[in-house]
This record gives structure tokens, C-alpha cells and sequence, in this order.
């Protein structure tokens, strides 16, 4: 429950726009622990009571006990949410991401509009109809095979997704101000259930990995791993800090998240669950031997001890805040729990698996090791609650080292004679533990080290044994090695920071040493012994938990300036490689993802400290880091061939292979730029060109000669497989040299787009860029979809640059280019008819006369002729719509840009009172505009443009319409006349320019109504179609089928079509020219379209009926709308 003075509002804030933004932060804001900055401030509204901010006062937001600001408790819940959301997505499959993706884009432009309570909303319901998808095809009772399972699961899955919506309500910072206790309940409410979610999806994913052998032990290892996140004591991210100083500095019960019952129920469920996940999963086998018996203990008396080490930051203060009883409970407790704990373990781990280790016969094996392990359990834990603090505790500390020290050599076999070696070993380690010596330490490292040479001689020198490709001997070096390095560290780390570099030498060597004898537990399989083959089994995990447990200790040393950055990067590439070789099987992944990620992370790992100038990349360290990028990424290639190979099922082609090597290149050389250039625009260009280039060798996957390739051994041998061509055979492909035609296409347009060309100042090269671009694209459209009509070729060549010439010159225009562009256009025009008709009789003469002498029958080569022409001629359609299309957008862009600046020219300069200019009214990037069009004018004026360039508008006309003709054949011709299509092709009519030449009186006001027209008069033509039709052809719909006659059903279609003519008639003149009609005159012409939606026999009359009916309703609300505008301006 809240608090009860959190549980009215006194006052309801202005929400500004400026901070209702969705905010994502994983670090709190610390505006709101600052001081009053004003001295004369009231200080009397520092009370309990809450105080909410007005419009006009932002000062008692500070002083109030709630703080709206960022949430400051991200990073712990994506810990533990993503990783689940994950999940869900993978159980999901498709339709939940597509689902998710297309709400989440939705409300995201929605926010950007500052609609923020619609963007809230949006984001529900985008949760709410992916949980739906989800139920649909998660199909969770095929998976289970269980009705109660597959209930669970679902509303685990729900209660998930749920978590996962109340979690993005924190980062709407209006909600914090509008409605702070439903912020505080969705806070603790988050706190109080992530736990229990995210500790049973993530069970739920890793047995699903590994299987259900040891579920038990994965949910309390999550459980535990959970409490420690969430039911720790925390502060609330709503709560101002200053409330501490009220209370003597100790932070109130009231400031936590959880309450009392909340901690209570996380402490019964990390107890608890697993403990009855295991009785419930195996309860015909719990009591069944010793190591079941022990498997229970365990599963509770492991989480017990967890708790209480987690009383000593604040887990059990619901219980008690008294220090001396929450130390007794500490102590009794813990001393029971750690009895029970290690006599399980001896039954469950030690005498099951490493039985063959113990050297000693029972029943003094059961002793040694009891002590051994007891001892060595109970010194750690007094150690750990700071007991070991005096003299006495110091002697007892001491003495309980060497005892377990000496019984522990004792049970793996070391010799009598030389038992006071770990004896002395442990009296060192434990002389360090308690006064900090650092000779010591080392004294124990010699020791310890030739304790674990003797062990690893005495037990498996002398095995014949070949292990993951290599002897055993030679493994045990590297064991020994890494073992040695292993106990070196923690001494060399507290030498004096002149020696650190021995600590990042040996943490360095130290990884590699780990990353060499992971890497080869998974290239090689198979362990031989005398001829024996078995499978080798190097658990997943053991490669997840070393590299965890690698990146917590360079976290710690790195906080605690015992290594430096440099070091810092080295290791967390080293142990990120390690990662690699949980996707790929290749025996160099590690080593080469290790140079991948040196290479690509320095700019990143290097250059964090932005409080200095160093911390920023000269030009040359920026060049230096690129030039690594790309020589690694090229010696990763036969890596990115494997990966590539793994996902395509089958080798990838030189120019894919190319492109990923080119996209990896520049995407790895985005954090140089993004973070060290983002000033240099030449930088952001040739990153944009180089991922383009990536990209388009990987759509396009030109043919790369031989000569540019270097082949390696294994691309060579996976390449030269005879399976394919006895199974497929020899496949003929489809030429694909002209794609490097198109890829040069896109990126001059691209180096073009960016001034990496410079055709805006040069007029030779912008010819020049317009012809090889115009060339470059008629030249690949010929080979690729006009191959066999060879003498097409040029036509189309010249209709392509014809096109190129008068984009380009029309975006950029030169002194002469506007008396010559019509011509260009006029010559566009006229080589249409011409190539259309030339296709159709070179198609025909080139069947003909390769057909000539065939066997097939003269009715089967006119078919097969007609139908080549026909899809040559729809292609031609295509093509000449798209070039017409694209005149027409950049006329009417043109002309936009011609009025603006016009507009602004024309603007009326403001005057001050001393009669002067004042340039200061202006904003400032008007200003720049104004100074940049008066320093880079050229010669091709407004002025110019209206009386040179007049002959745009009617050019942009000619193309809109001959664009929109053709997109009307190419329906009837692909489609038959589609009555959905006009919808879509209607809208290209706004293309159309204010023209006197053709159309009089048309201007930006009637822009809509082309397109009104366009679809009333295309329903009703082929309105009019379909009745002919249908009463020609004798299929006459109902009326024929009850025996009336034929003109019947042309009378009845006919009266019901022109029914639907007031309406469109009425909507056509309105749209034209948006003068005020009587409000009677819609709603009169409405009820004369109902007949024709109800009674038509026509899909096309009854969508002209229907669109009558919204026409009428949108003119009645649009004369409305202006009536009363009117009436408020007067």
C-alpha cells in the first residue's frame, strides 16, 4: 500500500511539452537533489505533506516528498525484462513481431506529433494485440502437452507482457506529474512481481536449451540471482532524498519500494519455490536414495544461507532493525544451514564425482573431507561477516586455516612427509587475510602452485590420453599454467600502482590461456584412449559463466584503478570472443572475432573521457583506426564465409561475401565517426557510400573476377562440391554482368545526393554525370529485360539519358539548359509510340525467323508471340511510367521551391523606429538562407525562370497525364480493370501545375479535384463497360437467370448509376471551386445512393453509391466547418 499522505493530490499541474516526452534513462536525474538556488526562497514547504508544481511555480516541485524524473531503475528491469521479451518473441515467431513492430512505429509517430496521451494508449494496445498474436500462434498445448501447463504458461506469458507495458508507462514523465500515486503503485508493483516472471521465463528458456535433468537448481540460482536485483532495499525513483535529512540521515520506510508484505512474499518464494518445483517434478523419485534426500535439503538450505548473507545489506529488515538480534539470527542460523549444506554436498558432489580423487578409506575420508569442507566454509563465512576483527578471532581464523589446509592435502593423497607444505600454505593465507601482508600472499602463491603441480603430476601425468586434439600432457601445462596465473592475480593487484602493469600482463595471459583451452573443448569432440572413442561434452554454460565471471572481475579492478583502459579493452575483447564459438564451429572463430573486436572498439573503449581534449581521435589516429577496421574485417573473410555459408545453407557467392566484408567494414567504422567526426560531413558521406556500396553487393551480387579474389584453401574446397551438379545438374544462369551497371548507378547518385560529386558547381561535369548515369541505367534495362531485342537497344539507351539529362538539369539548371530542356522533353515524348511499336514488330520478325523451320504449330507460335510481345510491351509501359513519374516530381518540387524563395523575397521588411532595417526580426536560419542565396545566386534567377522557364508547368502537366494514362493501361492490362486500383492511381493527379496554357483557372485551390474527377469518371466508364458487357455477352446477373428479358438489367444498373450522379456531381463542383452551398443540398442528394448500394448488381455502382454517400457527408461537415469559422472571425 502507498503511503497515506501520497494518497491525495492537492493541486493538478500544467503538463509541459517540453517533459512529457518519453524519457529512457538508466541513471538518475540529479536536478532533484540539488539545493534551492534561491536564498529567499520559502522553506517552510519542507513538510511531510506533499506540495505539486503550477504553471507558475517550479519550486515546490523540489521540496515535495514526489519527484517526477527519469526512472532511475532501468537497467534493472531490462535485466531481467528483455531477455524474457525475447523469449516471448521466439514463442510468438512472425506475427508477434510484426504485430509489436507495427504499434510500436505507430505510436512513435504519434509521440512525435506531441500527442503523448495517444502515444500511451498506443503502446497499450500495441502490447494488447501482440499478446493476442501470441495466443493465436504461440500453440503452447502442443509444446507442453498439458491443459493446466499450457494454462499457466499463458497467463505467465500475459502477466509478462503486462510487466512489460507497466514498465513503459514509467518513461512517460506527464503520467509522474498528472498521477504520481499510480506511478508509485506501478513501481512497486513492477518491483514486487518482475521476480517471480522473470525467474520462471528464464527457468523456462534454459531448460528448454538444456533440458529438465537440473530445472530445480537453474530456478533457484534465478531466484536468487532476482531477489538480489529486486528485494534488496531501494530507494524509490519518486522520492526526493532530502526526506533523509529529516530523519537523521537514514532513509525512511515510507522512501523504500517494497513494504513489509512484499519482502515477505520474495523471501517465502526464494525459500519455497524451488524447493516445490522439485517435489511437484519428482516426487516418485524424492526419497528414494541419499542423493534425493540431498538434492531437497539442498534446494532449500542453499537459498537460506543466500538470504542471510543478503541480511547484511537490508534483506531482513522487515523482520527486525535491531543489530544484535538480526547477528543471532545471522549466526544460529547460519551455522545450521552450513551444516546441512556441506553434508549434502559431500553425499550429492564429492563423494559422487570426485570419489576416485580421495585417497583416503572410509570412515576417515568421511572426517577429512567433513572437516575440510566445514571448516573451509565456516572461516569463509566468519570472515565474510566481518568476525574476524581481534586477536583471539585472528588466532582461531589462523589455526582454522592450517587445520583445513592440512586435512585437505591429506584427502587428495599428498604424501606425510610433506604435510606441513599446505600447512604452511594455509597459515599464510590466512596471516594475509588478517594483516594485509603482501609477502605473505606470495609465500602462499609459491606453495599453492606447487601443491597444484604435484596434483595435476600425480593423477594424470601418466595417462595415454588424447584430449581435444592434443595430449594430456600437454592440456595439464596449460591448466597448470592458467591455475598459477589464476593465484597470482589477486597479490599482483595489490602491489602499488607502479606494478599494476604485472596485473594486466598476467590478466592478459590469463584470458588468452582460457580462450585457447576453451576454443579447443569445442573444435575437437572426441577423447582418445588406447583406440576408444567418446564424446567429449564441454558444457555451454562453463563458457557463459567464465566469461561473466571475467567481465565482473575487470569491472571491479577497472572501478578499483588496479588496471587501466588499455587493459580494460584487451580483456573485454578477449572474453567477448569467447562467446563466438557458442555460434560458429570454426576452429580460428575465437582468435578471429578477438582481432575483430580490437580492431572495431577502440573508438568506443579508448575514448570514453570526454572532460579531456585526448579523449577525442586526431585525424590521422581516425584514419589509422579505419584502415585496421578494413585489414581485419578482410582477414575475418573465411569466418563471414562459414557464418554466411551456416545461414544460407550452401556457399556464398564472391559478391555476397564482398558486400557483408564491405558492410561490416563500414558499420564498424560508424563509432570513429559517430563519436570522434561527427563534425566532418566528408566522413558521414564515405561511411554513407560505403555501407551503400555493402549493400548493394549484397542485393545485387555482381560477378567479381577471379583476379580480385583471393581464394583461401578452405572457400576453394567448400566451393568444389560435385553433390550440387549430380543432384541439380548444370543450371543456366541468367547473365549478371549488368548489375555493376546499376550499382554504379546508385552510387553516383548517392556520391551526387551528398556533394561527394560536385555537379552543382560544375556544368561540364554535371553533363557529363547526367550522360553515364542516363547510359549506365539504359544499358543495364536493355541486357536485363530487353536482351533478345537487340536493336531496341539504343532507343532505350537514348530514352534513358534523355531522362537523366532532364532530371538533373531541371534540379541543377545552367544558363542555357531552359531553352533546351523542352526539346529534350518534346524528344522523350516522341521516342514512346516509336519504341512500343519497333518492340512489338522486332519481337515478332525474331520468333518468326528462329521458328521458321520448327516443328510446332503455327497456332501455338502466334500465342507464344503475342504473349512475348504483350510482356515486352508491358515492360516498355513500366518503364516510360516511371520516367514520367519522375518528371513530373521534380517539376512540381521545382515550382514549390520557386514560389517559396519568391515568397520570401517578396516578405515585407520590418522597420524599427529609428526608420532602419531591422535584420534582427528575422530568425536566425532565415537569415542564413537570405545571406546563403545572396552569396551563391546563380544565374538562372526567379526572374529568368519566368521568362525562360515558363514552359514547366505545362511540361509537368503533359508528364503527370501521359504517367496516369499509362498506370490506366498497364491495370487493364495486368488487373482486367481492378475498381481498387483507380484509389491508388488517382492521387497521382496532384502532380498537376497551375497551367494557363491548357487548363485556365486552375490553381492550388482545385489541386484535389483531378483526383475527385479522375475516380468518379473511371467508376462510371467502366460502370457502363460492365453493363455492355454483361448484356452483350448474355450474362445478365439475376434478372436474365427468372426470365426477364435483357434490357432489364441495363434499365435497372443504368437508373441506379445515375442515382449516384447528384452527389458526385455536387462534390466535383464544390472541390473545384469550394464556394458555400446550402447545407439541405448534400444532405437531399444522400438517401439517392442508398438504392444503388442495396439493389446494383455491379461492385462498381455500389461503390459509387458508397462513395456518394461519404462525398455528401464530407461536403455537409467541410461547408460547416467554414460557416462556423466564419462566424468566429466576425
Amino acid at each position: 500500500m502507498l503511503p497515506p499522505e501520497l494518497q491525495s493530490r492537492f493541486s493538478r499541474p500544467y503538463i509541459s511539452s517540453s517533459i512529457s516526452a518519453l524519457s529512457f534513462s538508466f541513471t538518475n536525474n540529479p536536478s532533484s537533489d540539488d539545493p534551492d538556488p534561491n536564498p529567499n526562497s520559502n522553506h517552510s514547504s519542507k513538510s511531510s505533506y506533499p506540495s505539486f508544481p503550477t504553471s507558475s511555480s517550479s519550486r515546490s516541485l523540489k521540496h515535495s516528498r514526489f519527484s517526477p524524473s527519469s526512472f532511475a531503475h532501468n537497467a534493472r528491469l531490462a535485466i531481467a525484462l528483455v531477455p524474457c521479451a525475447a523469449f516471448l518473441f521466439d514463442l510468438g515467431g512472425t506475427p508477434v513481431v510484426a504485430t509489436l513492430t507495427l504499434g510500436l512505429m505507430i505510436s512513435y509517430i504519434i509521440d512525435s506529433l506531441n500527442f503523448k496521451s495517444g502515444a500511451f494508449f498506443g503502446v497499450w494496445f500495441s502490447l494488447i494485440a501482440a499478446q493476442i498474436a501470441f495466443f493465436f500462434s504461440a500453440s503452447l498445448y502442443y509444446t507442453l502437452n498439458s491443459v493446466p501447463l499450457s494454462i499457466l504458461a499463458a497467463f505467465l506469458c500475459a502477466e509478462t507482457n503486462f510487466l512489460i507495458g507497466a514498465w513503459a508507462s514509467l518513461q512517460f514523465k506527464w503520467i509522474q506529474i498528472e498521477n504520481p500515486s499510480i506511478v508509485l503503485a506501478l513501481e512497486r508493483l513492477l518491483f514486487a512481481c518482475v521476480p517471480f516472471a522473470a525467474s520462471t521465463i528464464y527457468t523456462w528458456a534454459t531448460v528448454s536449451a538444456v533440458g529438465m535433468n537440473n530445472a530445480s537448481y537453474y530456478l533457484m540460482a534465478f531466484n536468487c540471482v532476482f531477489y538480489w536485483v529486486f528485494a534488496i532495499p531501494r530507494v524509490s525513483s519518486f522520492k526526493t532524498k532530502q526526506e533523509v535529512k529529516h530523519h537523521g540521515g537514514e532513509v525512511p520506510d515510507g522512501n523504500l519500494i517494497l513494504g513489509p508484505l512484499e519482502s515477505c512474499l520474495h523471501t517465502l518464494n526464494l525459500l519455497f519455490f524451488p524447493l516445490l518445483f522439485h517435489i511437484a517434478s519428482h516426487y516418485s523419485v524424492m526419497f528414494s536414495s541419499a542423493a534425493s534426500i540431498s538434492d531437497l535439503l539442498l534446494l532449500f538450505f542453499i537459498p537460506f544461507l543466500f538470504q542471510l548473507y543478503a541480511s547484511t545489506r537490508g534483506a531482513l529488515w522487515w523482520v527486525t532493525k535491531n543489530p544484535l538480534q538480526l547477528r543471532s539470527i545471522q549466526l544460529v542460523n547460519g551455522a545450521i544451514a552450513l551444516i546441512v549444506v556441506v553434508v549434502c554436498l559431500e553425499i550429492r558432489v564429492v563423494f559422487r564425482s570426485f570419489g576416485r580423487y580421495i585417497q583416503v578409506p572410509p570412515p576417515l575420508n568421511y572426517l577429512l573431507v567433513t572437516t575440510t569442507m566445514l571448516g573451509g566454509a565456516a572461516g569463509a563465512g566468519f570472515y565474510a561477516l566481518g568476525m574476524v576483527s581481534d586477536a583471539f578471532s585472528s588466532l582461531a581464523f589462523t589455526c582454522l586455516a592450517v587445520v583445513v589446509s592440512a586435512a585437505g592435502a591429506i584427502v587428495v593423497g599428498f604424501p606425510i612427509l610433506f604435510i606441513p607444505l599446505p600447512s604452511v600454505a594455509g597459515f599464510y593465507l590466512a596471516r594475509f587475510f588478517t594483516k594485509k601482508s603482501l609477502p605473505s600472499y606470495f609465500a602462499f602463491f609459491v606453495l599453492g602452485s606447487l601443491m597444484v603441480m604435484w596434483f595435476v603430476m600425480h593423477n594424470f601425468w601418466d595417462l595415454n590420453i588424447w584430449l581435444a586434439g592434443m595430449s594430456l600432457k600437454s592440456f595439464c601445462k596449460l591448466i597448470v599454467a592458467d591455475v598459477v596465473l589464476a593465484i597470482a592475480i589477486p597479490g599482483l593487484a595489490l602491489l602499488p600502482s607502479k606494478f599494476h602493469f604485472l596485473t594486466e600482463v598476467s590478466l592478459i595471459s590469463h584470458a588468452l590461456l582460457l580462450c585457447h583451452i576453451e576454443n579447443r573443448f569445442f573444435s575437437y569432440s572426441s577423447i582418445y584412449y588406447y583406440g576408444l572413442d567418446d564424446d567429449v561434452m564441454y558444457p555451454s554454460y562453463m563458457v557463459i559463466l567464465t566469461t561473466m565471471i571475467g567481465f565482473a572481475l575487470v569491472r571491479r579492478l577497472s572501478v578499483d584503478h588496479r588496471i587501466g583502459p588499455k587493459a580494460v579493452w584487451i580483456l573485454t575483447c578477449l572474453y567477448s570472443s569467447k562467446l563466438s564459438m557458442l555460434f560458429l564451429t570454426s576452429k580460428s572463430v575465437v582468435w578471429v572475432s578477438a582481432t575483430l573486436l580490437l580492431a572495431i572498439s577502440p573508438p568506443l573503449l579508448l575514448y570514453r573521457d570526454k572532460s579531456r581534449t585526448a579523449s577525442k581521435m586526431k585525424a590521422w589516429q581516425g584514419y589509422a583506426h579505419a584502415a585496421v577496421v578494413a585489414l581485419s574485417v578482410w582477414f575475418c573473410r573465411e569466418t563471414i564465409f562459414e557464418a554466411l555459408q551456416w545461414l544460407h545453407g550452401r556457399p556464398p557467392s564472391d559478391g555476397l561475401l564482398l558486400g557483408f566484408c564491405i558492410l561490416l567494414a563500414g558499420l564498424a567504422c560508424v563509432p570513429i565517426v559517430a563519436l570522434h567526426f561527427s563534425h566532418v560531413m566528408s566522413a558521414k558521406r564515405c561511411i554513407l557510400l560505403v555501407v551503400a556500396t555493402g549493400l548493394l553487393f549484397i542485393l545485387m551480387q555482381p560477378p567479381i573476377p577471379l583476379s580480385w579474389t583471393y581464394r583461401s584453401e578452405m572457400i576453394r574446397a567448400a566451393r568444389q562440391s560435385a553433390d550440387d551438379i549430380s543432384i541439380y545438374g548444370f543450371i543456366a544462369s541468367k547473365p549478371t554482368w549488368p548489375s555493376w551497371l546499376l550499382i554504379l548507378a546508385i552510387l553516383l547518385t548517392l556520391a551526387a545526393a551528398t556533394s561527394v560529386i560536385p555537379i552543382k558547381y560544375i556544368v561540364e561535369l554535371r553533363a557529363f554525370y547526367a550522360i553515364a548515369m542516363g547510359i549506365a541505367l539504359g544499358v543495364y534495362i536493355s541486357a536485363e529485360f530487353f536482351l533478345q531485342a537487340a536493336v531496341l537497344h539504343v532507343l532505350i539507351i537514348v530514352t534513358m539519358v534523355c531522362g537523366s539529362v532532364f532530371v538533373v538539369f531541371t534540379h541543377f539548371p545552367s544558363a542555357s539548359s531552359t531553352k533546351l530542356l523542352p526539346w529534350v522533353f518534346a524528344l522523350l515524348v516522341a521516342l514512346f509510340p516509336v519504341t512500343y511499336l519497333l518492340e512489338g514488330q522486332v519481337r515478332i520478325k525474331s520468333f518468326l525467323a528462329e521458328n521458321e523451320f520448327g516443328g510446332t504449330g503455327e497456332e501455338e507460335r502466334n500465342l507464344a508471340t503475342l504473349l512475348a510481345v504483350e510482356g515486352a510491351r508491358t515492360s516498355l509501359l513500366g518503364l516510360y511510367a516511371a520516367i514520367f513519374m519522375l518528371i513530373a516530381l521534380e517539376i512540381k518540387f521545382e515550382l514549390a521551391s520557386l514560389i517559396r524563395e519568391k515568397t520570401l523575397d517578396r516578405a515585407p521588411v520590418r522597420h524599427n523606429q529609428s526608420g532602419q532595417s531591422n535584420s534582427g526580426g528575422f530568425p536566425p536560419r532565415m537569415r542564413f538562407m537570405q545571406q546563403r542565396r545572396a552569396s551563391s545566386m546563380s544565374s538562372f534567377t526567379i526572374k529568368r525562370m519566368a521568362a525562360e522557364g515558363a514552359w514547366m508547368p505545362a511540361v509537368g502537366n503533359v508528364a503527370t497525364v501521359m504517367c496516369f494514362a499509362i498506370c490506366l493501361i498497364l491495370n487493364v492490362n495486368l488487373t482486367g480493370g481492378s475498381n481498387q486500383t483507380i484509389f491508388f492511381l488517382a492521387p497521382v493527379l496532384l502532380l498537376l501545375n497551375q497551367d494557363s496554357d491548357f487548363v485556365a483557372g486552375f490553381g492550388d485551390k482545385q489541386r484535389y479535384f483531378p483526383v475527385t474527377v479522375a475516380i468518379s469518371v473511371y467508376l462510371v466508364i467502366t460502370s457502363l463497360y460492365s453493363i455492355w458487357e454483361d448484356v452483350w455477352h448474355g450474362n445478365a446477373g439475376w434478372g436474365m437467370e427468372i426470365g426477364g428479358p435483357g434490357w432489364f438489367f441495363a434499365v435497372k444498373n443504368l437508373a441506379l448509376l445515375i442515382l449516384t450522379f447528384p452527389s458526385h456531381i455536387l462534390f466535383n463542383r464544390f472541390v473545384w471551386a469550394y464556394s458555400k452551398t446550402t447545407d439541405s443540398m448534400p444532405l437531399l442528394t444522400l438517401p439517392l445512393n442508398l438504392p444503388s448500394i442495396v439493389i446494383s448488381d455491379l461492385v462498381k455502382i455500389r461503390v459509387l453509391g458508397l462513395l456518394g454517400i461519404i462525398y455528401s457527408v464530407a461536403q455537409y461537415v467541410i461547408s460547416r466547418q467554414q460557416y462556423i469559422s466564419g462566424l468566429k472571425y466576425i
